[in-house]
């Protein structure tokens, strides 16, 4: 039970904060003990409804506003960044693509993204205040997760935030909302392709009940205030911390290898 909390905590704080919750839960589970999928799935779905709550007013604006061009237009875009992570991460699934189950990897990850995260904060302090999001920026966005998803450590949220930074989009909250707004269908699609697939292959009996409902509890919870706390930091800070933390985990983790 100890380790389910200890698991849907990680997922909650880490999920949304660009420094990878999948690096994260795999080095947790190097030393606690590897965690069935459908684990896995569950304290995801606790994130995703984290992320959903906090952005409820925003996604119900989107929903009523259809009608008005400024809504319909980022509507749009969000559900095209989708459309390209979903196509392009179909095909990885089709291509064999399995995720590497040890922390060297992960470690690499974090380091380059860490530096990968200077570069980029460097480069919008240059730029010009723009808080647009394009359709270029869109299907950057897109292709990011899919890289984020193939690997480990990168992390999917600071992978769609950084290319939106990118492509445009250097005001850090509004790159955050159109991150965190675009993972909440791409997490529930990737979280319901991986759930059919474990019901046709009899996988959904793995996990004690209890166990999994106080990891989707915790990681919701802490997931909830982890994205509260993010937007309210990006406000008036860069993401130059992630970038340290990153870089002296992953220096750590090679250390203790």
């Amino acid at each position: 039970m100890l380790d389910a909390l200890l698991l849907g905590l990680i997922e909650g704080l880490t999920e949304f904060l660009p420094i990878s919750s999948t690096g994260h839960l795999l080095i947790a589970e190097h030393w606690l003990g590897q965690r069935s999928d459908l684990f896995n799935i569950v304290i995801q779905a606790g994130a995703i409804l984290a992320v959903t709550l906090v952005y409820r007013a925003r996604l119900f604006e989107l929903a009523g506003g259809w009608r008005r061009p400024e809504p319909r237009d980022y509507t749009l875009k969000l559900a095209g960044s989708f459309a390209v992570t979903a196509v392009l991460g179909l095909i990885v699934k089709k291509l064999g693509f399995k995720l590497p189950e040890t922390v060297t990897p992960v470690a690499i990850a974090l380091i380059v993204g860490g530096f990968a995260i200077f570069i980029i904060e460097a480069w919008a302090k240059r730029q010009p205040p723009r808080d647009t999001v394009t359709w270029k920026l869109a299907i950057a966005v897109g292709i990011a997760q899919v890289i984020a998803g193939v690997f480990p450590g990168t992390s999917r949220s600071a992978a769609a935030i950084f290319a939106a930074m990118l492509f445009g989009l250097t005001d850090r909250g509004k790159a955050a909302e159109f991150a965190f707004l675009v993972g909440i269908p791409t997490m529930f699609a990737a979280s319901a392709v991986e759930t059919l697939s474990l019901y046709k292959n009899g996988g959904l009996q793995t996990e004690s009940g209890s166990e999994l409902a106080v990891a989707i509890v915790v990681s919701a919870i802490t997931g909830f205030i982890s994205v509260k706390w993010l937007l309210r930091y990006v406000s008036t800070h860069d993401f130059k911390v992630f970038a340290w933390y990153r870089i002296a985990l992953g220096v750590l983790l090679l250390a203790l290898l």
